[in-house]
């Protein structure tokens, strides 16, 4: 209502979605306009909400996603109609499959030219149909409040996910009087409070049990169930391992935690999970990566499994006991009665597994290996900093040698293992949590995806430390070319067989973009080069040349099971 007049206040659609998105908390949202998308960024000017303006639409919704990754909040991505939107895609992708919850607003021509192939009109609805948790395409303005309001309730609630919001432009332009408080809870797919029953299935199968293991995922950080897992693995003193995504829920140095397991997890991991006799698996959802071929999988083991996703039940490995609740009350429940036990043996036998199997490498002490990398970089943060990745080589030295400490700390791909993800990644990170060192640990080919966010990093003062570990190659293909298919190289070299020295040059691209950068080709340069990127008070780039001949290992074949490990 307007109070001096008494009448009822008109806004714009766009306005209005504006005014929902504060009224949901949004300071922050990562947009690029165009034609059909800039109504909105007209309602943006003024409304108090900063928009950071990507380099490309893929560098928007990786900064989303980094966002809500490092902060656990419903992140905002906005682009315009056709490649707007298309540009988009990956990025939703890489939010389905990890489960981070994002709400992306596009811009769509006029509801009058829907389905005439008017210019830059794109079905953006069906093409994201199979990646999101819900949609909407919006015809009346009038709906927008709730509309907004369920896609923020959906994006978080439940198995958390993205959400997209398709606003034709005359809906944006359409005048109306809102009713902003008509918004009534659609009570998603939230899975009941924990039965007592399934809290004692779990405690028997636990007292029957003499070789117990938990597997946790992303739900453990997802629901915030970091401190009760600790406690229930304390106070049933049981040995854990997790997933990629898992990362973080618990410190490394825990004794009891055997951190992450598959494909290029710990040794002596794989060995725990796959030759307990009950593994209690609390929000992850047996992936390929961790399995390898499921049927060979914990063969030998009662499987329990806890997922707030009922459809993950059974989906990928047949469960004895399976539960679909929030592990976070499972636990707290569990934990008001502990059953502690010593299991000499079981513990003997895993201690047995790390000597057997430690995770380490060759060190070859004249040159720059990307392991010693990641090692100086934990040492000199004391392990202390959000560590974001690309994908490849370079992502699983990261997860293997950074000390970590606490949740959402590890921002990776994991699901879709997106290339180009870290940079914009941790824009994103950063723009959440200004007062947390943020370090962007990439490779070559990947960081050259998003390479254009160089420009948000500057022009948006987001101080960002850059760690390129420049191999010239694209590594994990490589390393696979090298395992399986004779090292015959196809299309996995990225130097310039012209050029003296590596192409491109990093440094100098960052510099044009004014940020300051150095080059590190030698094992003594390594430690000052790393102090002095720290030490800077805003975004560093330092391009690191550590050579392409170092394999990721331990690595199980995909397909086989932990017994197939190459170790060397």
């Amino acid at each position: 209502m307007n109070p001096e007049k008494n009448e009822p206040i008109m806004m714009k659609g766009s306005e209005i979605v504006i005014e929902c998105l504060k009224r949901q908390g949004v300071n922050l949202v990562f947009a690029y306009p165009g034609g059909a998308a800039i109504d909105l960024h007209q309602a943006l000017i003024g409304s108090g909400i900063r928009v950071i303006l990507p380099r490309h639409e893929q560098g928007g919704a990786f900064a989303a996603d980094g966002f809500a990754r490092v902060s656990g909040r419903v992140g905002v991505c906005m682009a315009t109609s056709g490649p707007g939107a298309t540009n988009l895609l990956t990025g939703i992708a890489d939010c389905y499959s990890d489960s981070i919850p994002v709400v992306f607003i596009t811009g769509q021509v006029g509801s009058s030219m829907i389905g005439k192939n008017a210019f830059q009109e794109i079905d953006i609805i069906g093409m994201t149909r199979p990646i999101i948790k819900h949609s909407y395409l919006v015809f009346d303005a009038n709906d927008l409040p709730q509309i907004i309001n369920e896609a923020f309730e959906l994006a978080a609630s439940g198995r958390p996910g993205p959400v997209v919001i398709d606003l034709p432009k005359n809906v944006q332009q359409q005048l109306c009087t809102p009713n902003f408080e008509t918004h009534k809870m659609i009570g998603g797919k939230i899975p009941p409070p924990a039965d007592s029953a399934d809290i004692e299935a779990i405690r028997t199968a636990i007292a029957g049990s003499n070789k117990p293991c938990i597997y946790f995922g992303g739900g453990i950080i997802s629901s915030g169930a970091s401190a009760e897992l600790r406690t229930f693995m304390e106070s049933y003193h049981i040995p854990a391992v997790s997933s990629l995504l898992g990362v973080g829920a618990i410190p490394y140095e825990h004794p009891l935690y055997l951190t992450w397991l598959g494909m290029h997890g710990a040794t002596f991991a794989n060995y725990a999970a796959n030759e307990c006799d009950l593994l209690l698996t609390f929000g992850a959802r047996f992936d390929d990566r961790v399995t390898g071929n499921p049927q060979t999988f914990a063969t030998t083991a009662k499987i329990v499994h806890v997922d707030i996703d009922h459809s993950e039940i059974n989906k990928n490995k047949f469960a004895d006991i399976g539960i679909v609740a929030d592990i976070k009350e499972i636990l707290a429940e569990l934990n008001k009665k502990p059953l502690h036990r010593e299991y000499t043996n079981w513990f003997a036998q895993i201690s047995e597994w790390r000597q057997m199997f430690p995770m380490t490498f060759e060190d070859k002490t004249a040159t720059i290996q990307p392991q010693k990398v990641v090692q100086m970089l934990s040492t000199l943060t004391n392990g202390d900093a959000v560590i974001v990745t690309g994908v490849g080589q370079h992502q699983m030295f990261a997860a293997q040698y950074y000390n970590f400490k606490f949740p959402r700390q590890l921002l990776t791909s994991g699901g879709l293992g997106s290339m180009g993800f870290g940079l914009p990644a941790a824009m994103g990170a950063k723009s959440a949590c200004p007062d947390k060192m943020v370090i962007n640990i990439d490779g070559d080919g990947s960081f050259q995806m998003n390479i254009q966010e160089l420009g948000t990093v500057q022009m948006e003062e987001l101080p960002i430390k850059m760690v390129i570990l420049n191999n010239q190659h694209l590594g994990m293909v490589a390393q696979w070319e090298d395992r399986f298919y004779g090292g015959r190289r196809g299309n996995t070299v990225l130097k310039n067989p012209l050029a003296d020295r590596p192409y491109p040059d990093f440094a100098t691209i960052a510099r044009g973009y004014g940020i300051p950068a150095r080059e590190v080709y030698t094992l003594d340069e390594l430690e000052p080069a790393l102090k002095e990127m720290l030490d800077s008070p805003g975004s560093f780039l330092l391009d690191i040349h550590t050579g392409y001949e170092e394999h990721v290992l331990p690595m199980i074949p995909a397909g086989k099971d932990y017994k197939a490990t190459i170790s060397r």
